[in-house]
């Protein structure tokens, strides 16, 4: 005969249940076999559990994102996706084995899988711990990597400012008076005249946006480390080679977008900035979303919108930061993070040039792209001239 509450077979005439000792009292009916079944759901609860782990790799492989070669904001996207799936199924498994076991407590014996609902349980709750351990240092090391891009941003504002004060009041532009923005400089020339291909009388030539902020390593004594958004992974600090001092070149090298993150205002124009601009104007800023740029994918601007919901705001953010925002350096070399884009004097849009429409859009730059007056922010980066 069959126990009613654990469903094992006994011998025929006993009194007590020799595997979980309940008490018979005459109860059983030896002739009509106890149909036992498996609790349907204590099997979904573990394979909840089965496939949550299945994500575990993927994880805990881009819960690191500086080792990881093509990490950009869309591998951030899948990660932040896969945890919420992860969780989702951890605490349906939970759910689903705590009723589970109470079910088949309540059963008589007629349904088992107490192992399969105890299993579910544990499982969710020790794989749980693990996806929060593993993916809460990358979350909040995110908030550390804005600090530290604003930090840097302050000490460049800072070292702008003593540049200035030795150049009448100028922030650093690179070349001559008449210097266009280029491509690409000869970063390890000997002289001025031939890193930007200056006439005799210093005029004419060409020059990168970032041959200009390297002026502060030349001169400032500010290190090529200082250039790195920590909310980037594919850049990296630039270093001279051996033969080579660093206050003797003119930029960060042959690649120079691959070891500067930040955008600066366009120098080479009739407005660049000076110390006495207007106190609003934004100087330097994370990477124009608009411009290509190492890693990240050009955003497009009809999906912007500065008066829709916070994901239309967002489409005119930069990159590094979750698209949530970008650091922004004003003249007085303050520094904040601001979750708009639309931050220059009058709402200015800081990453595009006034084109007589709303300034708080304007139209994306590119190489030959001017401000159109002294109020109009416009911080552009240098864009690859090739696709590495």
């Amino acid at each position: 005969m069959n126990c009613p509450k654990c469903g094992k077979e006994n011998q025929d005439g006993a009194q007590n249940c020799q595997f979980c000792n309940a008490t018979f009292n005459g109860t059983i009916d030896s002739a009509k076999p106890v149909t036992i079944k498996v609790s349907r759901l204590a099997i979904i609860a573990v394979v909840c559990a089965i496939i949550a782990i299945m994500f575990l790799p993927y994880i805990t492989r881009n819960s690191n994102p500086e080792e990881t070669e093509n990490y950009n904001i869309r591998t951030l996207t899948f990660l932040k996706i896969a945890c919420y799936l992860n969780l989702s199924l951890l605490l349906t498994s939970a759910i689903l084995g705590f009723i589970s076991y109470i079910l088949i407590e309540k059963s008589g014996g007629k349904v088992t899988g107490r192992n399969f609902a105890v299993g579910a349980i544990l499982l969710s709750i020790i794989v749980g711990f693990f996806v929060v351990l593993s993916t809460s240092p990358f979350f909040v090391r995110r908030v550390a990597f804005r600090m530290v891009c604003g930090t840097n941003l302050s000490g460049i504002g800072k070292a702008m400012l003593i540049y200035a004060n030795d150049y009448d009041d100028k922030f650093p532009r690179a070349g001559g008076s008449t210097t266009i923005w280029g491509t690409i400089v000869k970063w390890d020339a000997t002289n001025r005249q031939m890193a930007f291909g200056l006439a005799g009388d210093g005029a004419g030539g060409v020059a990168t946006i970032s041959s200009s902020l390297y002026l502060l390593v030349k001169y400032a004594e500010v290190t090529p480390k200082s250039f790195l958004c920590a909310g980037e992974f594919r850049i990296s600090e630039f270093q001279a080679k051996k033969n080579l001092d660093l206050k003797q070149l003119w930029d960060f090298g042959p690649e120079p977008w691959k070891h500067c993150s930040y955008s600066y205002h366009m120098p080479y124009c009739n407005y660049s900035i000076t110390t006495s601009s207007e106190p609003g104007m934004a100087v330097m800023a994370d990477r124009n979303p608009w411009i290509p740029s190492l890693g990240w994918k050009v955003k497009d601007i009809s999906k912007f919108n500065p008066d829709g919901d916070r994901n239309a705001i967002k489409a005119g953010n930069s990159f590094p930061h979750k698209n949530e925002g970008q650091n922004v350096l004003f003249i007085d070399s303050h520094v904040e993070f601001e979750n708009t884009p639309c931050y220059g004097v009058d709402e200015d849009n800081i990453y595009t040039y006034q084109d007589g429409g709303d300034i708080r859009r304007g139209s994306p730059p590119q190489i030959g792209s001017q401000p159109t007056n002294r109020a109009d922010s416009m911080l552009v980066n240098d864009p690859p001239i090739q696709n590495p």
